[in-house]
């Protein structure tokens, strides 16, 4: 498992390119038949990336489940939201299936033991992008399709920033204890995402860029407002942002990209904007 500390806004500011890609960037998220978790102490959330191809893979095959989470499996005190962006494929969760095709969610409850994953076809493999979040009590768990998620359309073909966001892990969609998902997908011409750029000082959040076309790439934006940095992304890799931090990128073609959130609250509005002319 891949241990990412804690970063704070003063050190940040004299960070190389390299010191700011080796805390912030996570890459490699797809081996196959593999599990890669990265464990952020940043509201000590984690990111897991799996890609069964020959093989069904548990979500523990190669973790020290009690060396690295203390607990007798990985989701004894811990929810997680799993996304889909490869092939068809399915997840076994203590014993019931699912069936997630491209861009399909499932939310895993605090409590399960057991999650298998497998994909339909070798050659075409699925890849499993998931985000775990600490969890206080049981809640339900849940399949929810493309369709199934809460649509919201935003920004204009003028700006550069016509995009639709999908909620799926939210509150207005189903219960969890702090985690929030979606997938914020920006249209032909639309290259900006997240704008304008906020912070929020009680969650974290972390964006994986996929549908990033080939030789292509992100200028994913993050810093505070005043001393803003910038990670050159490419498609399937995901980054940290701590409280203090903006979230934002510009891409060289549309893309789409999975949020997820974790930390005090779940209240959306719980943002503090900043002018686009006050960046710095």
């Amino acid at each position: 498992m891949d241990i990412r500390y804690s970063a704070n806004q003063r050190d940040f500011k004299r960070y190389t390119t390299e010191e700011i890609r080796r805390e912030f960037l996570i890459e490699n998220l797809f081996k196959p038949n593999e599990v890669t978790a990265t464990y952020s102490h940043v509201d000590r959330m984690v990111a897991f990336g799996c890609m069964p191809t020959t093989e069904t893979v548990s979500l523990d095959k190669g973790i020290d489940v009690w060396h690295n989470f203390g607990t007798n499996f990985i989701l004894e005190r811990r929810e997680i939201g799993i996304f889909n962006v490869g092939g068809a494929g399915t997840i076994t969760a203590d014993g019931t299936e699912y069936k997630l095709a491209y861009k399909d969610c499932l939310y895993v409850t605090m409590g399960t033991k057991e999650v298998l994953f497998k994909s339909d076809y070798a050659a075409k493999p699925a890849k499993f992008y998931m985000v775990s979040a600490p969890a206080h009590k049981p809640c339900q768990t849940k399949f929810l399709s493309i369709q199934d998620a809460k649509k919201v359309p935003c920004g204009a073909m003028e700006t550069a920033n016509d995009r639709v966001i999908n909620q799926f892990i939210h509150p207005d969609v189903l219960e969890t204890c702090q985690l929030s998902m979606g997938m914020t997908a920006l249209k032909p011409g639309s290259v900006w995402n997240t704008m304008p750029a906020h912070t929020h000082e009680r969650r974290m959040e972390l964006y994986f860029y996929f549908e990033i076309p080939e030789e292509n790439v992100v200028f994913h934006m993050m810093g505070e407002g005043q001393q803003t940095r910038h990670i050159v992304m490419q498609s399937e890799q995901a980054v940290i942002s701590p409280s203090w931090s903006i979230h934002a990128g510009c891409g060289t073609s549309n893309y789409t990209f999975i949020w997820a959130m974790g930390g005090e609250n779940k209240a959306f509005t719980d943002m503090d904007d900043i002018k686009k002319t006050d960046l710095r």
